[in-house]
């Protein structure tokens, strides 16, 4: 192997590149209007080795939206381990979620991409179903009523929008209000 040469990546490395380039692109673009091109370009690779790992656009973006949730519910999961009250696990998943955000913006930007593009017949269900599967899990792992975890995602909406608006002077009393997160 040459000196300069990088050493090659597994199929795992380059799906993981390729979702986090797909992340930025759909969630400043869009599921309609990003492009594999696009995606391929800011991941470092040929359009068609997006088809390898991916058969579609819509598998591309699915598999996208899947990792972020992924990341909440993670995220979510660990900040509850070891409380003993239902009150405190849902508080601490709050906590977690805003460095998450920080941390991850084009997931925050992607999440509201993914509602957007649930009007589309073949987006809608699965984005649908992930929500689903997400509100379920807090509802389960926080041991809150099902009234407590509406609140609680519904404060997370409102920190989404307005963070996403770039308005910290409504994100600020969200984050300080009880319960908080997405």
């Amino acid at each position: 192997m040459p000196v300069n040469a990088a050493p090659r990546q597994s199929a795992e490395e380059r799906r993981e590149q390729v979702l986090q380039a797909a992340t930025h692109e759909f969630a400043h673009r869009g599921y309609h209007a990003a492009s594999t091109a696009a995606i391929a370009a800011r991941a470092g690779i040929s359009q068609p080795y997006i088809y390898a790992l991916f058969p579609n656009k819509k598998e591309l973006f699915l598999a996208a939206q899947a990792r972020m949730i992924s990341h909440l519910r993670s995220a979510f999961v660990n900040a509850a381990l070891g409380l003993d009250t239902a009150e405190a696990r849902l508080r601490a998943m709050g906590m977690a979620y805003r460095p998450l955000i920080e941390a991850r913006p084009d997931e925050l930007l992607l999440q509201m991409q993914g509602h957007a593009a649930a009007t589309d017949p073949e987006i809608g269900p699965a984005v649908a179903a992930s929500f689903k599967a997400l509100y379920d899990d807090v509802l389960r792992v926080s041991g809150a009523s099902a009234a407590e975890v509406s609140v609680f995602f519904a404060c997370g909406m409102l920190i989404n929008v307005a963070t996403a608006l770039g308005l910290p002077e409504i994100v600020e009393p969200a984050l300080e209000s009880e319960p908080v997160a997405s």
